[in-house]
């Protein structure tokens, strides 16, 4: 395995949530190891939202990633696709507050959700020139795919992830899926693909490998 980076030089990342949540559900564990790596240079933007839910994000998002900066677009939640071009101006208002970053991190193009799906087709068309990582979140819908990336996550990480989605996102414990064995269970199965305790996993559809 290869660092994406040396270690002086900063990592730009570019963390894409339909809604609220979303990347912290699937790449909570990643966020705490760009943290604890140093150097990263974070900005999350979340398409949807109301007051309550843009204050829970934003505690969350500085909880993970001390200093992330977090926009928000406050389009519909569950009509994006109806929005199809106020989608995609936010996400090229994004890229020019923080240009050119080395990761994006984008949902699953072929999601179950039609928030998640727009945003994960979307992002390759605006961030060309980044590695995007698309994540994976667990839902009723059952549709997890077959990862092609992953990163392994310490259990002391994996365990805080759970803890800070608890303390941050009080609005969404009623949901049945909201759980420590649904978070922790996604992660050791991912884990236990990639020979580690904890990972999260990701789909890389298209990278680019200077030697």
């Amino acid at each position: 395995m290869m660092p994406l980076l040396a270690g002086d030089d900063e990592l730009r990342v570019v963390a894409l949530a339909a809604h609220p949540d979303d990347v912290e559900i699937a790449c909570g564990g990643t966020l705490l190891a760009l943290d604890a790596r140093g150097g990263a240079k974070v900005s999350f933007l979340t398409l949807t939202g109301d007051d309550e839910r843009e204050a829970e994000a934003v505690r969350s998002a500085e909880a993970f990633v001390p200093g992330v900066s977090s926009d928000f677009a406050r389009l519909p939640d569950g009509r994006l696709p109806e929005h199809w071009g106020a989608v995609k101006r936010a996400l090229h208002e994004h890229a020019e507050r923080l240009p050119d970053p080395h990761v994006v991190m984008a949902p699953r193009p072929d999601d179950a959700h039609q928030d998640h799906r727009l945003v994960g087709e979307l992002a390759p068309t605006v961030w060309r020139d980044a590695l995007v990582l698309h994540y994976e979140i667990p839902k009723w819908d059952g549709d997890m795919g077959r990862p092609t990336t992953y990163v392994p996550v310490p259990e002391a990480d994996a365990r805080r992830k759970v803890e800070l989605l608890h303390r941050h996102y009080a609005s969404q414990r009623g949901h049945d899926w909201w759980d420590d064995e649904v978070f922790l269970g996604l992660m050791r199965l991912r884990g236990m693909e990639c020979r580690e305790r904890y990972a999260e996993a990701f789909v890389v559809r298209k990278a680019v490998v200077r030697w």
